[in-house]
């Protein structure tokens, strides 16, 4: 998908839809769909380098387990991400090279190698299958391989006589291992044999395998991103120019970040997490700056920032993440009112206990310093999404509907503005822009353009959110 920033003096090659976010212009065609947030993970169970669409808590014991002994952190990272409201998480596994399947070779009566048997994903949790051979208790012609997960029966496969590997593998509701013939024979019996070698490969994970992995991350649909309780800094540095870039290039993603426990409740934890932001200061970046606590665990702003990855993918373009409450019981430190303020004017997102419950304070990003055609309305969270998802359908509807299709003729760059102008409207229904104002035309900028160029100009003011309610009381 060609697109992204474009400039007089370079203009693209590609073609494509570009457009350039002033601080009075945002519009978009056809409301797209919200809410993906992706993730890496590292975990002792899965499909390693690949993507697993993650929708509910079942789902993340199913493909990735919940232990997370040894340095795993699927069941966290993704559980937060689905608290927070993400209407979908889609989790890459991590893993060194080492990461290993668990197997175990089975014989005959003549000890010959009759059967392989091999954990489906590489990972420690295969160390944990333990396999019972003997005859079947309902066919005394056949015999059973029995699977158990330490003690509890996975699954017992019944087969005739060098027909394992067959009915092993092709049993739809076996997700635990695949089966090799590897000479005929009849198996003997055995009782809880375990299988061995089962690697995760989390031990070996380097920064080049996170950096590998946005690599592939990049070419997914999704809104927000995040690490999986990750704080050293010089991965959060790549990050941050990823972000950069990928957003350079017309995709409007956002990366939530945070830091460690020892950062979180160290005694300059409020200079910490400014400076986090003031190293960062790009509205793409939201900068996590206190842990949190749920069920007696405390749990990191990096971990946190799972939740608010998912807090902001599944919030309404017509809402905003401030004062959006929290299913945590409190925080890692409590802000005074002063550093509150600190954080707000320097760009860290706060979850704070108001003596109720834990709660956003408010929602921006880490934009401190403007940069040229923003304005202060790029430090909330709620306009980066709204201008990322409207640029979006910006894109879908002029490639699928609009470019190498219709004519650059007064009458197809009409009917271009029109659908420009209705989606606006649409977006002016949803309260999300002012529902008067807003205009699509062509740019007056560019009065000559190349024949297969068309320059548009749009108007449209967006709404907010009420954060601040001033009153005064008289009593008489």
């Amino acid at each position: 998908m060609a697109g992204g920033n474009w400039s007089p003096t370079d203009m693209p090659v590609l073609p494509g839809f570009y457009m350039n976010f002033m601080a009075a212009a945002t519009a978009s065609i056809q409301q797209g769909a919200r809410g993906t947030v992706v993730v890496p993970v590292k975990a002792h169970w899965g499909p390693v380098r690949e993507f697993v669409e993650i929708t509910s808590e079942s789902r993340i014991r199913d493909m990735y387990t919940d232990d997370e002994s040894g340095g795993a952190t699927a069941y966290t990272t993704l559980r937060f991400a689905l608290m927070g409201g993400a209407q979908k998480v889609l989790a890459y596994r991590l893993a060194a090279d080492t990461a290993a399947t668990a197997t175990l070779t089975l014989q005959g009566d003549s000890s010959t190698d009759v059967l392989k048997l091999e954990a489906r994903y590489p990972g420690a949790r295969g160390n944990n299958f333990k396999i019972t051979v003997q005859t079947s208790l309902v066919d005394s012609t056949k015999k059973d391989i029995k699977l158990y997960d330490g003690t509890t029966l996975l699954r017992t496969f019944t087969f005739a006589e060098n027909k394992a590997a067959e009915v092993i593998n092709g049993d739809s509701e076996n997700k635990w291992i695949v089966a090799t013939k590897m000479a005929d024979g009849v198996l003997a019996d055995v009782s809880s044999v375990p299988m061995i070698g089962g690697d995760s490969g989390i031990t070996g994970v380097t920064n080049a395998d996170y950096m590998a992995a946005l690599d592939a991350i990049e070419a997914q649909e999704f809104n927000v991103t995040t690490l999986d309780g990750i704080s050293e800094a010089a991965l959060r540095a790549s990050v941050v120019s990823w972000v950069s870039r990928v957003r350079d290039a017309g995709k409007g993603i956002v990366a939530v970040l945070g830091g460690s426990t020892a950062d979180d409740t160290a005694a300059d934890a409020v200079t910490k997490a400014i400076n986090k932001s003031a190293q960062v200061n790009h509205e793409g970046i939201v900068n996590v700056g206190t842990g949190a606590v749920l069920n007696g665990v405390r749990y990191s702003s990096a971990q946190v920032a799972a939740f608010v990855a998912g807090l902001i993918a599944g919030t309404p373009l017509s809402a905003a993440t401030t004062y959006a409450g929290t299913p945590f019981e409190d925080v890692t430190r409590r802000w005074t009112r002063t550093e509150q303020e600190q954080a707000v004017r320097n760009g860290v997102f706060l979850l704070i206990h108001d003596g109720r419950q834990v709660k956003v304070l408010r929602g921006v990003n880490s934009l401190i310093s403007l940069r040229q055609g923003q304005s202060n309305a790029w430090k909330k969270i709620r306009t980066i999404s709204v201008m990322d998802s409207v640029n979006l359908d910006l894109q879908r509807t002029a490639e699928d509907s609009y470019i190498g299709k219709v004519n650059n003729t007064e009458e197809g760059r009409l009917a271009l503005i029109g659908a420009c102008k209705e989606y606006l409207r649409t977006l002016a229904n949803a309260g999300v822009i002012e529902s008067t104002g807003y205009d699509v035309y062509l740019d007056p900028d560019y009065p000559n353009p190349d024949p297969d160029q068309v320059f548009l100009k749009w108007e449209a003011r967006l709404t907010d959110v009420m954060e601040q309610i001033f009153g005064t009381f008289i009593v008489k």
